[in-house]
This record gives C-alpha cells, structure tokens and sequence, in this order.
C-alpha cells in the first residue's frame, strides 16, 4: 500500500495586508528616490498578488504600533510608519516567540480534516528556513499537541522554497519502512520577519512577493487511518539544474535572512524545466500541477516551458493571488486545494513542482483517492470476505 497524505491543514497570520498598502509602504519610505519608487511599483503591481498575511501587526490596515506590539517585541516601524532594521537576533527572537502557534494550528486542522487525534501520530517532521531555535519546533509540537514523549522527530532547516517535497518524501520513506506509521508534517515560514528597506532590485522583488503561512500533512501507509482518500504519494525525484547556483541564495545577513531572488531565476526554470520534468514523469501525463510560485514569472515560465494549458495552473496562480510566496508552505497550501476540488476526480495524477536554492528542482507525482473510490471500494470487499471467512 502506497503512502499517502490524509489530509492538509493550513494557518496564517491574523494580518492581512493588500498588495497596494505593502506597495505604498515601501514606495512611502524617506530617501527612496524616483528610480527606486518606480523599481517598487513595477514590482509590486506585477506580482499577481492581492493580499499576504504578516506576523507584523503594525502593518495591518489600522496602522497602532502601541496597540499591536506587545512589550519587549522588536519593532519594524516607528509611530509615522518608517520602517526600522532590527538586527537578526531579534528577528529570530520574535519567530521563536510566534511561529509555535502556527505549527500548532496548522497540524491541528489537518489532524481535524483527518478525523484523528493527536495521539495516532507517530512520527513528526517540521521545515523551516526563517528561523532557527532549540528545542526546535518538533519538540514543540510534542508538547503543544500533547504527543507521546516518545515520538519521533526530524527537522528539515534552511532548504528553502522547495522543503515541503523532502518533508514528504522522508515521510513517506518513513511509512514504507513502518506500515503503520503515521507522520505529521508541518511547514512554517515568517518570511516577512526578514524585509527591510532597500533599493536593490533583488531585495524589491523579494519584498514584493514572501508571506507568512504554515501548512501540516498527515502521512500514513495505514488504509485504516483517518478518513478514507487523500493524495498518494508515487514517487519523488530531485533535479539540480546546471546553473542558478549564485540566483536564488539565502544567507544570514546582520539585519535578517538576505534572500538573493534574480532576475535570472524565471529564465533558467523556463530552459531547464522541460528536461526535469520529463524524465521524472517518464510519459505519464498528469490530470493537474501544483506548481510552487515562486512568483508570476516563475509560472509563466513553467507555463510556457512545458506547454501546459493556462487551466492547469489555475490553482497555483490562486494561491500565489490569495497568499503571497509562503516559502515551503506554499505547495502544500495548492495540494489542499486540489485535494478538496471535486473538479479534480478520482484517479487523478497530480505532478508537483517546487524549486529551491541551487538551483533546485524537487518534483512528486500523486494520485488523488477519492472517498469511496476504487481503493475503498478494495478495502471494503476485502474486508466483506475476511469477515464471511
């Protein structure tokens, strides 16, 4: 029995800011000359974004530092909304303070949509490249979650855009290799813990497209557990291309995480992609992709590269709309998405796509088991019989 993901849960931040407040925020900074301002707008406006969610309340619609700063938090702007440069100890001090509520929310709705108790879960595996802190998240979500002190736990750090496709690769690993395993996998990334001003093209690019979001799967080879269905984990390959080394990079820098996002990135998926893709799906012919976005170009780039149909990334253009660039969260947030499109029906081949540092491509094709599908339908005739024996 292939593993397979149950269900996805996802969670965000309460604050939500509009793609043009964020824009005016950055374009409204002092010093930022003409070039600069016309650099953010283009940016901005071409992102194909209209909303992401913040862990930084000052930059909500209501803009009231004294009201939504708690003593002792770093602040990223001052009382007229200037934005202000905390040094990365602090930064990272405010993703050890709040990132643990959205792994715990996030793995609670999958654990729900589920229908499991924490309990059941007998392995975790967290993702992160936003911060760093230990006992890590794994060890927090024992706790929090109420886990069995006896779980096991593995964090994957600092992988970039691409993690959630190793997250889930491990756990299906981990349920080939124990049948009765059921691994939680949760994705957190604060990514906007790390904007600051500035006028490099690269660090508006950057600004103009990361959110904040987390993510949970539930794995498990288990037919019996949680709700029947969910999305089959096939098989997964890893690509490196043969440049982009030096193009998407994401280093610790004194004032944050420093993301290096080129120009160049798009132009190498859109040469590269075509070979990756088709040697991994050897000939099968996906029903639907779940492309991370890691901005408008890299789609259109895909889109072109492998001649899809616009409609097949309808449901990564959705997210990357409705959400922003949450890093590793971001492909997961799309698998949950199809997984609840009765659009996308039983049998289903879904190819997911996301790229990270390298630069890398990480790919998994899935199959979607619908409740009540072929597999349930095997289960129950199986079951008829063992109970006539």
């Amino acid at each position: 029995m292939s593993a397979r993901i149950v269900s996805i849960g996802t969670a965000v931040p309460p604050t939500c800011v509009p793609q043009d407040r964020a824009r005016e925020i950055f374009a409204g900074q002092p010093g930022v000359d003409r070039l600069t301002q016309r650099l953010i707008h283009a940016a901005f406006d071409a992102s194909a974004i209209e909303r992401r969610h913040t862990v930084l309340g000052e930059f909500g619609d209501e803009f009231s530092p004294r009201e939504v700063i708690p003593p002792g938090r770093p602040r990223f702007a001052d009382d007229e909304g200037r934005m202000l440069q905390p040094t990365t100890g602090p930064r990272n001090d405010l993703y050890t303070a709040v990132a643990p509520d959205l792994y715990a929310r996030a793995a609670r709705a999958a654990l729900t949509d589920a229908s499991l108790d924490a309990s059941a879960i007998t392995h975790v595996v967290t993702v992160s490249c936003t911060g760093f802190f230990a006992p890590g998240p794994d060890y927090r979500l024992v706790r929090d979650l109420g886990l069995d002190p006896s779980v096991e736990r593995y964090h994957l750090g600092f992988i970039g855009c691409a993690a959630a496709m190793p997250g889930l690769r491990l756990a299906a690993r981990i349920a080939a290799a124990q049948p009765d395993a059921v691994v939680l996998v949760v994705c957190v990334e604060l990514c906007t813990l790390h904007i600051r001003p500035s006028p490099d093209p690269q660090q508006i690019v950057a600004a103009s497209v990361f959110a904040d979001g987390g993510a949970a799967a539930i794995v498990t080879a288990d037919p019996d557990v949680g709700r029947p269905g969910g999305l089959e984990l096939e098989r997964f390959a890893t690509t490196l291309t043969s440049e982009g080394e030096k193009d998407m990079v994401w280093t610790i820098g004194d004032h944050g995480f420093e993301m290096i996002l080129s120009a160049e990135v798009p132009r190498i998926i859109g040469r590269e992609i075509r070979g990756a893709v088709d040697g991994f799906l050897a000939g099968d012919a996906p029903d639907a992709w779940a492309v991370h976005p890691g901005g408008r170009s890299v789609l259109d780039r895909v889109e072109s590269g492998l001649d899809l149909d616009p409609a097949m990334l309808e449901t990564s253009r959705g997210v990357l709309r409705d959400f922003g660039n949450m890093s590793s969260a971001t492909v997961l947030f799309i698998l949950r998405r199809l997984l609840l499109d009765d659009a996308v029906a039983d049998g289903a081949r879904v190819a997911g796509l996301a790229f990270g540092p390298g630069l890398t491509v990480e790919a998994a094709l899935l199959t979607k088991r619908a409740p009540g599908g072929p597999d349930a339908a095997e289960r129950d005739a199986v079951a008829a019989g063992a109970t006539r024996a």
